[in-house]
C-alpha cells in the first residue's frame, strides 16, 4: 500500500477497501475460512458441547509494556472461552480504524494479534473492518467473537463452591490494570508493572485430570480479585478468607498501586485464572499448573467457609478487613 495513514476510503467498499483487506489483513490470516471472505465462516464440526464468547477492547493507551490492544484481544477472548472449560478454536476480528491512523499503527497490532492467535493454536475465522472520522474513536477499537469446545469433565457453577474449597490463583495479581495506568500516568520507575497479557488456556487443559474437583474458574478482569471473589459467593451462605501473606502481587505492581492509593486486588489481571476447588483436589490442579511456565507461582490464597457472602483478608498483622467489590470504574479503559 502507498498510503501510510487510515483514510475514510478505507472503508468505503471499494478499492482502497480492498487494498487495504488484501495487504493487511488477508496476507496475515488469509489461510484458513476467511481466505474467501465470507460473511460468516462455515466451520467444521468439533464434537462435544460447544463454548461461544464476545468482547471488545478499547483500551488506551493502544500500546502498553507487555503488550497491546491486538494480543490483547486475542487473550482475552481465549480466556472467556478457557475459563468456561472450553478449548479456544476460532476467532473473528472486529476493526473499526479511525481516519489518520497510522498504517505502521494498524500493522504492529495485526502481527501482534497474529502471533497471539498462533500461540493460542486458535484460526482467526471470520472478521470486519469499519473506518470512522477523525475524532470518533481513540485510533481503533477491536471487537471479537470466540469459539471453543467444552473440555470433558468441568462442571463449573457458583452454585458449586461449598464449604472447605481452596481458592487458587494461576499468578501475580492487578499486573495489567497497573500496567496501562502507570503509562497514563507517566509513571516511569525502573522495575515497574508489566501488563500479564496472556492465554491460560493451557492452564485449564492441564488441570482437566482433576476437573471434578475445580467447582468454579474466572479470570480477574475487570474489577480485579475483589470482584471474581464477591460475585462468586454473593448471596450465598459463604464467605471467602484470604491470607494477606499468600497473595501474590509484583513489586512493580505493588509500588504504583501504592503510588497511587489503590487496591491491587481491584486492579484487572489478563493473564490469570482464579479457581474454587475440593480441598482433595487442590493440590493436584496446583501441581499441574507449577508444571506451565505460567502458571510457575501458582499458589493457594484462601478457604471458602460459613459466612454471609463476605470477602474478608487476614492481614500481616493480624487483623481482618473485608475486600470489597470495587465502587465505580476505577480504571476505566484497560481492556
Amino acid at each position: 500500500m502507498k498510503e501510510t495513514t487510515i483514510q475514510l476510503a478505507h472503508g468505503g467498499g471499494g478499492r482502497l477497501s480492498r487494498q487495504l483487506i488484501e495487504a493487511e489483513i488477508l496476507s496475515r490470516f488469509g489461510d484458513g475460512p476467511l481466505r474467501q471472505l465470507p460473511d460468516a465462516a462455515v466451520l467444521p464440526p468439533t464434537g462435544g458441547a460447544m463454548v461461544f464468547t464476545t468482547d471488545s477492547f478499547v483500551v488506551q493507551p493502544l500500546d502498553f509494556p507487555g503488550g497491546n490492544i491486538g494480543d490483547l484481544a486475542v487473550y482475552g477472548t481465549v480466556n472467556d472461552i478457557a475459563a468456561c472449560g472450553g478449548v479456544p478454536l476460532w476467532l473473528s476480528i472486529g476493526l473499526i480504524l479511525e481516519e489518520g491512523l497510522a498504517l505502521e499503527t494498524l500493522r504492529r497490532v495485526l502481527d501482534s494479534i497474529g502471533s497471539a492467535a498462533e500461540d493460542c493454536g486458535v484460526t482467526v475465522a471470520t472478521g470486519d473492518t469499519k473506518v470512522v472520522g477523525r475524532g470518533q474513536c481513540d485510533g481503533m477499537y477491536i471487537n471479537t467473537a470466540g469459539i471453543g469446545r467444552r473440555l470433558e469433565g468441568y462442571d463449573l457453577s457458583t452454585a458449586r463452591i461449598s464449604e472447605g474449597d481452596c481458592v487458587l490463583v494461576s499468578g501475580p495479581l492487578g499486573d495489567h490494570g497497573m500496567a496501562v495506568l502507570s503509562v497514563r500516568e507517566g509513571i516511569d520507575i525502573a522495575g515497574g508493572p508489566c501488563s500479564d497479557s496472556a492465554p491460560v488456556h493451557r492452564l485449564v487443559h492441564a488441570a482437566a485430570e482433576s476437573a471434578a474437583a475445580v467447582h468454579f474458574m474466572r479470570d480477574p478482569t475487570r474489577g480485579g480479585l475483589a470482584a471474581v471473589l464477591n460475585e462468586a459467593v454473593e448471596g450465598r451462605q459463604l464467605d471467602v478468607t484470604l491470607i494477606e501473606d499468600d497473595i501474590p502481587v509484583s513489586a512493580g505492581t505493588r509500588a504504583v498501586a501504592e503510588m497511587l492509593g489503590l487496591d491491587p486486588l481491584h486492579s484487572a489481571s489478563e493473564g490469570r485464572i482464579v479457581a474454587f476447588c475440593a480441598p482433595d483436589g487442590a493440590d493436584r490442579v496446583l501441581s499441574a499448573w507449577n508444571g506451565l511456565p505460567e502458571g510457575q507461582r501458582a499458589v493457594r490464597i484462601g478457604l471458602v467457609n460459613n459466612g454471609c457472602g463476605s470477602v474478608v483478608m487476614r492481614t500481616v498483622t493480624g487483623g481482618r478487613c473485608l475486600v470489597d467489590v470495587p465502587r465505580g470504574e476505577l480504571l476505566p479503559r484497560i481492556c
